[in-house]
């Protein structure tokens, strides 16, 4: 270990360079803290990505007991409502907190904030920037911040490869660079890796987001919850690129509408229309494109000739393909986005494994329940960061021994995995196809090569939603298409996730019994 390594030890170490791990490390300063990111600052955020905006209530006609009501009728049941109550109330200051560290938010000629309407809430209250580029810009002021920030060490290209844990205690992060691998020592970490989108074919997602730090969670003993829930974006340009741009939300806000190659408006009868809630609107995409039609946004009308104004990412995208917004109508499809479950944590993002936080995405607050609701998730990543770096400040941290680290697992690669996900884990599941899924990636998750993580990851995922036997928000079984009386979260460890998996590939199918684990 080099002299500058050792000289981080006992620091905070936050895993992950997108809005969440940004957010976290300058809400602990003045403390010297380690941010770990294994791409250059924003080069594999989903954060940079984010066109929709963040949810708050900042205009006259809202305020945040509307907003938690909305975010509670999109979770299904699923949200832990103490917890949702504490996000919607601080998300009007973490708006302002943004935009004193430089995001140039939209604003009308007077001042006041320029809000969007998106899906499932009942006000317009989507703080944008630069129209459909927000989280861009949010993750520009935020590297701006970091780069300039003295007490942030920040380490690129440097790859988490897997937590030292003794007495399910913290005790160090082993990681990977260029030169070869290294230790931390440090009893303090906080994952704040993103989402899972790269383990499937169709996602709006980095391919490099791929579940690492649900990986490294589950291996260092932490539980996991509601892994089940994938929301799918049901408006992704439908086009070669990868990650899949997204035409977001706000263009239905403004009047788009939802079309088949026939030009029949088929989301016309669905109460809410194209502004239903996303798992709602995404299974109607899906079906029509399962009955053999191409499914498209038609905004020549709405917002018609403003539509490169108000949209320019979107525009540009298009642009390359071929496609005026104001004149032709943009071919779209479901796409894997957000991913509701993830770590399990408390109020302060604390998991189960002393001295390891989860941040963001790939943390499970309990906000989103079973379906995230529009422009939710960047305002959780900004102001839970507040909360989990309050609560790493207070948590006791003495020094510690250096130690001998296993020698770190292969790179990982997700390609393997993305077909058998995108086949059994898509917006319509039933019980064979998630057991096939079981089956394949088993052996994989079990293995020691570089589909070993995102198999895991995987595994967890397909067993979760092989035990709810129930629809609910973003987990839709066509054999059991109903949602059973009473909401109940689910959880499953790594040992949890295997043994069932085992019992399943053995006895060639096992009957779940319960939509729980």
């Amino acid at each position: 270990m080099s002299t500058e390594i050792s000289a981080l030890n006992n620091r905070p170490v936050i895993i992950g360079g997108g809005a969440a791990g940004l957010m976290t490390a300058l809400q602990l300063a003045p403390e010297p803290v380690v941010l770990l990111s294994k791409a250059p600052l924003g080069a594999e955020a989903s954060s940079l990505w984010a066109q929709g905006g963040l949810a708050a209530a900042m205009g006259e006609d809202d305020d945040p007991a509307l907003h938690l009501a909305d975010t509670l009728a999109a979770g299904a049941g699923l949200c832990d409502e103490a917890i949702a109550s504490r996000v919607v109330q601080a998300a009007p200051a973490a708006v302002e907190h943004l935009a004193r560290l430089g995001v140039a938010f939209d604003r009308w000629l007077d001042g006041g904030w320029r809000l969007g309407l998106e899906a499932a809430h009942g006000r317009n209250r989507i703080v944008h920037a630069t129209g459909d580029g927000t989280g861009r810009e949010i993750m520009r002021a935020l590297i701006a911040a970091v780069r300039r920030c003295p007490s942030v060490t920040l380490l690129e290209g440097v790859e988490a490869r897997s937590l030292i844990v003794e007495d399910n205690a913290i005790r160090g992060v082993l990681a990977v660079n260029a030169q070869g691998p290294l230790v931390i020592d440090t009893g303090r970490v906080v994952i704040a890796t993103g989402g899972i989108g790269g383990l499937f074919l169709d996602s709006t997602n980095p391919a490099g987001c791929y579940g690492q730090g649900l990986a490294l969670a589950a291996r260092a003993g932490a539980l996991l919850a509601d892994l089940e829930f994938i929301q799918f974006h049901p408006t992704a340009f439908d086009g070669p690129s990868r990650p899949m741009p997204l035409v977001t939300e706000a263009v239905r806000g403004d009047g788009a509408v939802l079309i088949d190659d026939t030009g029949q408006r088929f989301m016309a009868d669905q109460l809410g229309a194209e502004l239903a809630p996303r798992d709602i609107v995404a299974r109607a995409v899906w079906r029509r494109r399962a009955e053999g039609h191409r499914v498209f946004l038609d905004a020549r009308k709405h917002p018609g000739a403003e539509f490169a104004k108000r949209y320019p990412v979107i525009s540009a995208f298009c642009k390359m393909a071929g496609i005026d917004p104001a004149a032709d109508p943009i071919p779209v499809r479901p796409a894997v986005h957000y991913h509701m479950g993830g770590i399990a944590v408390d109020g302060e993002g604390r998991s189960s494994v002393d001295g390891l936080w989860a941040c963001g995405e790939v943390s499970r607050t309990g906000l989103h329940g079973a379906n995230r609701l529009a422009s939710n998730s960047l305002m959780e990543a900004i102001v839970c960061a507040q909360w989990v770096a309050e609560s790493v400040t207070g948590a006791s941290h003495g020094p510690l021994k250096a130690r001998v680290a296993n020698a770190p697992a292969p790179a990982s690669d997700p390609s393997a995995i993305r077909p058998i996900l995108s086949q059994g884990l898509g917006v319509l599941r039933d019980r064979h196809g998630i057991e096939r899924a079981i089956r394949s990636l088993h052996p994989l998750a079990n293995g020691r090569s570089a589909a070993a993580d995102p198999a895991l990851v995987g595994l967890m995922i397909a067993v979760a939603a092989w035990r709810r036997e129930e629809s609910r928000g973003g987990h839709f079984r066509t054999d059991f298409p109903d949602a059973l009386p009473s909401a109940v979260s689910s959880s499953i460890s790594l040992a949890d996730a295997l043994d069932t998996a085992r019992d399943i590939v053995e006895t060639g199918s096992l009957f779940a019994g319960s939509a729980q684990p």
